[in-house]
């Protein structure tokens, strides 16, 4: 039996994506699959196959199903280019790990890759972008020991291991980022603030430390309201009502960038002008919710952001679509149709009035989502969570100049080095895990300031390091910050009215 014939009989160590459990050796597996397989978006065949799980679509066809017959699978729409992206950035490590002599010489890796398309009920290791899917993923695949790596979850919920022992993330927990800013307010001296949030784990459980340390460090919050993007139109308008009626001028959203970009459409709607926005990462280093900012409310807007990051190659990588083509299957059309304008003759799309796609068209003169790379340190955590993997299979399989082919790998194993692994990138990044899975807490804090031609530089102004003493985990330069309105001063935002009853609005 061959090398790469082995491995699915051992388990399929890196890949349960349809919770079919782990095979072990056994003559009848433990588990039996239930339904019809899913179909990867991209595949690659290796030795060891790695999973992914990404949100090419950012929603999907509403319908009713009678149940008297099976439903059909999700008709997904709206196709998303940084689920692209992330996917990419995961190709991108794959290549470079099979073609690196040093890591894993005379292993293949290999990838499945699936669309999430909103849904939570699949699994990967690498993926998904958003906390509640992966706490849904995480508490599935946590009995099988079946490691998850994630590049954008933030929700410090999940760095509890008693709920979720096989989760791990490449970026930091909000545990750290609720209480750098709840310190940034208290830097700039506010006391009076109000708060948003979206309703989902990332946004309540955000919020939820924030005002637990914000209280603790002498803010009150006038109003603290949630909301999500699907919501319907008359309590968005009782959010704008509240805000519209509270005395605080300072707004901490701790928002999604989807979130976001509706609370800015119904603020252009309202003209509600002259806020300070405080934002998280969500959203704050996000060039789309800044390019449907026309009316420059957010000019101003302080917050926290992952890091800014270099891998070398991958821009190139990533702009250059060819690959897909032989990757991704009838997606690409698609993707190819959205990316270009054009439609190709065979195609099925319902698009009408386009022009004709060649196959030869030209990245250079296209600006779209899919040519910014702004999001390059999140695509930096795809890239990291692929080579934690690689190490601790390097390490498993003792390599050297090869590999010791007759190792029987199983997830539990797997799943603890990686929560032990520590290396350095290329760029010469550390990386390493603590005991809940977690790396190292980061963060720059990025101003939005306003220049020509109606563009808004995104600017660092200060650094937050939870890894330092309490008194020296903040750094900020104050003297180099736009506020709200363009002004250089610190906008006021105090309590100035005392009572014997409770302003507090809660939505």
């Amino acid at each position: 039996m061959s090398y790469t014939q082995r491995w699915p009989e051992q388990g399929w160590a890196l890949l349960h994506l349809l919770l079919v459990a782990y095979f072990s050796q056994a003559e009848k597996p433990v588990c039996t699959q239930r339904g019809d397989p899913e179909i990867p978006q991209m595949f690659k065949d290796g030795d060891i196959m790695l999973g992914g799980i990404f949100s090419f679509h950012s929603s999907w066809k509403n319908r009713r199903d009678s149940y008297m017959d099976k439903p059909l699978p999700l008709q997904c729409t709206s196709l998303d280019f940084r689920g692209f992206h992330f996917a990419q950035a995961m190709l991108f490590a794959v290549e470079e790990i099979n073609n690196s002599t040093d890591l894993l010489p005379g292993i293949s890796l290999g990838y499945r890759i699936y669309d999430s398309c909103g849904s939570i009920a699949k699994s990967a290791i690498m993926g998904e972008s958003s906390s509640s899917p992966c706490m849904a993923m995480a508490t599935a695949i946590g009995p099988f020991h079946i490691p998850m790596i994630s590049h954008f979850a933030t929700c410090a919920c999940l760095s509890d291991k008693s709920k979720y022992p096989s989760f791990l993330r490449t970026i930091p927990s909000d545990y750290y980022q609720s209480r750098a800013l709840a310190q940034l307010v208290k830097h700039f001296g506010w006391t009076w603030v109000g708060a948003i949030r979206t309703n989902d784990d990332y946004g309540n459980n955000g919020m939820a430390t924030f005002t637990e340390t914000a209280q603790q460090l002498g803010i009150c919050l006038e109003y603290s309201v949630s909301f999500f993007r699907t919501d319907p139109p008359d309590k968005i308008q009782k959010i704008i009502d509240i805000i519209k009626a509270s005395t605080s001028k300072v707004i901490i959203a701790f928002l999604s960038g989807m979130e976001m970009d509706v609370i800015l459409h119904e603020f252009s709607r309202h003209n509600l002008t002259g806020y300070q926005w405080i934002g998280s990462e969500g959203w704050i280093f996000h060039s789309q919710i800044a390019a449907v900012d026309k009316h420059h409310f957010l000019d101003g807007a302080i917050g926290l952001s992952i890091p800014k990051a270099h891998v070398s190659g991958m821009r190139e990588f990533m702009l250059d679509v060819r690959p897909l083509n032989v990757s991704s299957y009838e997606m690409f059309t698609t993707f190819y149709e959205t990316l270009f304008s054009c439609k190709f003759k065979q195609s099925k799309s319902s698009s009408r009035n386009q022009k004709e796609c060649t196959g030869r068209e030209d990245l250079n003169g296209v600006q779209n989502s899919f040519t910014d790379m702004s999001l390059m340190p999140i695509f930096n955590n795809v890239y990291k969570g692929v080579y934690a993997a690689a190490h601790a299979l390097h390490f498993i399989l003792s390599c050297n100049k090869t590999c010791n082919t007759k190792v029987q790998l199983d997830p539990f194993t797997i799943l603890q080095h990686i929560r032990t692994i520590q290396f350095k990138t290329k760029e010469g990044e550390e990386v390493y895990f603590n005991e809940n899975g977690d790396p190292a807490a980061k963060y720059e804090i990025i101003n939005w300031k306003p220049r020509e031609n109606d563009i808004v530089e995104f600017v660092t102004v200060g650094l937050y390091d939870a890894s330092l003493p309490a008194n020296k985990q903040l750094h900020l330069q104050n003297e180099s910050i736009t506020w709200t309105q363009n002004s250089q001063q610190v906008k006021y935002s105090k309590i100035t009215v005392v009572a014997n009853y409770s302003l507090f609005v809660s939505l």
